[in-house]
């Protein structure tokens, strides 16, 4: 299996921006880098896939709006809400928002942080529609590190969703799902410090969390930037 290269001082992210799981873990990976001082050293670099593409169904309230109360009480601080507007209005597909998230990377890391970083808030505690195009815009204009025009020509352009695709499709056998995190010293971790179990099947039983032990970033940080 073919695994990323990751440089010293990077961390590598397989992720889908609609999933719960990858949005507390890069809230964690946040948390630990800010407190071990390395906000200056330290960059995620997220990879973006489509989970819709690997379950062959389109993103759905069953499952989505399932997972909200178990991951949103690991971190209260999130404040994820159930969806607020009308059924209808759900987003069906993580593309466009994966795509933007990419598209940024032709700015800056931190445009790229800060933007998946919204994007995730806007649905898990706005309830917006980050499938739509304009959604993606609006949320990205209160992004102080990103240019919102450059980003919209990537959009129209469509620039950015081949090498997304073909990323996610070179190391797709190596990604155990979303997230997965891959460190400069080879080694690499699927959700980072929890374990769990579903009962029932999806979208018709629940999950139970077994250990979350969110402690594991603090090393995850400092191994990244030892290298």
């Amino acid at each position: 299996m073919t695994q990323p290269q990751v440089s010293s001082g990077t961390v590598v992210a397989f992720t889908d921006v609609m999933c719960g799981w990858s949005t507390l873990a890069f809230h964690r990976f946040y948390q630990a880098r800010a407190a071990a001082g390395l906000d200056d050293q330290l960059t995620l670099d997220p990879q973006l896939f489509l989970l819709e593409d690997v379950n062959q169904m389109a993103l759905n309230t069953k499952t989505i709006e399932g997972e909200k109360p178990v991951i949103g009480a690991l971190a209260e601080e999130l404040d994820f809400k159930p969806w607020q507007r009308d059924p209808s209005e759900y987003p069906v597909t993580s593309l466009p928002a994966n795509e933007a998230v990419h598209a940024a990377k032709e700015q800056s890391p931190r445009a790229v942080e800060q933007l998946d970083m919204a994007l995730r808030m806007a649905f898990w505690r706005e309830s917006r529609c980050i499938s739509m195009r304009h959604e993606i815009l609006d949320i990205a204009a209160d992004c102080d590190q990103v240019d919102v025009d450059q980003l919209r020509d990537a959009l129209d352009n469509g620039r950015a969703r081949g090498p997304m695709m073909r990323t996610y499709e070179t190391y797709r056998e190596s990604v155990q799902g979303s997230p997965h995190f891959f460190l400069p010293d080879g080694s690499s971790v699927h959700n980072p410090g929890i374990e769990m179990h579903q009962v029932g099947s999806s979208g018709a039983g629940f999950l139970v969390v077994d250990s979350d032990n969110p402690d594991v970033y603090a090393d995850l940080v400092r191994r990244a930037v030892q290298g």
